[in-house]
């Protein structure tokens, strides 16, 4: 598991490129075969991904939790949401099968033991991205469709930011410790995405960039309101954005992103709005 420390807004200022993304940038996500995780030390959040094709993908079985997380299997005291961004797959927990299609989602509660991850076709796997945070409780697993998603329809084709928010886990769908999920898909034409910008100093927040076209970018603008730098994003790379971070993103084209938020709240209208004269 990559570990990845947290890091203070006044050091950043003096981060060049290869720092910058060193610290915040994740890569290598979704190669067959294979489960990835990165852990971060900015409310402990761990994201990843999990690719199978020919066989199954234990969680227990290419994680070493009692080293990297000091128990004795990985949701003994975290919990675990999941959306699954590529072709037909199946996870099992505990013995019992989910069906997840794609841009399906499922959220699993602490205590589960046995989790495993595969694919219906292994020439067209799943790609299944992972958000983990600590939990204190155990709350039900529940699957949902993307159909179920809770959705919000914002911005403007004029503003050049016409989107669609699917909301997975949040209070209102799903019940979970802290951790919420869920994905914004901007429509042909938009490529602004949360801009007027914001911070939300009780949580931070983790990015995964897809739907993009080889030679398609995303510029991801974070820092402070008044320090802003940008990270370059391609396809089905992610991004960690600490909690006094804002976090927009400008692309070449249009573009679809996961969203995973951890802290202190699950109010997801709990931003500190920043004013576009007061950034630099």
């Amino acid at each position: 598991m990559d570990i990845r420390n947290a890091t203070n807004p006044k050091d950043m200022k003096h981060y060049d490129t290869e720092r910058l993304r060193e610290e915040y940038f994740i890569d290598g996500l979704f190669v067959p075969g294979e489960i990835k995780f990165v852990y971060s030390h900015v409310d402990r959040i761990i994201a990843g991904s999990a690719c199978p094709t020919t066989e199954p993908l234990n969680l227990e079985q290419n994680v070493n939790t009692q080293k990297d997380l000091g128990t004795d299997f990985f949701l003994q005291r975290r919990e675990l949401g999941v959306i699954n961004i590529g072709e037909a797959g199946i996870i099992t927990i505990d013995g019992e099968k989910y069906e997840m299609g794609p841009r399906d989602g499922i959220y699993i509660g602490m205590g589960n033991k046995n989790i495993e991850f595969s694919s219906v076709d292994p020439n067209k796997p799943a790609k299944f991205y992972i958000n983990s945070a600590p939990a204190h409780k155990t709350y039900p697993t529940v699957k949902i469709d993307i159909s179920q998603a809770e959705k919000e329809t914002l911005g403007s084709q004029e503003e050049a930011n016409r989107r669609t928010i699917n909301k997975y886990i949040i209070p209102t769908t799903v019940k979970s410790c802290q951790l919420t999920m869920g994905m914004t898909a901007l429509e042909p034409g938009s490529v602004w995405n949360t801009m007027p910008t914001h911070t939300h100093d009780r949580r931070m927040e983790v990015y995964l960039y897809f739907d993009m076209d080889e030679d398609s970018v995303v510029f991801h603008i974070m820092g402070e309101p008044d320090e802003t730098r940008h990270i370059i994003m391609r396809n089905e790379q992610a991004v960690i954005s600490p909690s006094w971070s804002i976090h927009s993103g400008v692309g070449t084209k249009n573009y679809t992103f996961i969203w995973g938020m951890v802290g202190e709240n699950q109010t997801f209208s709990d931003m500190d709005h920043v004013a576009m004269k007061d950034l630099k």
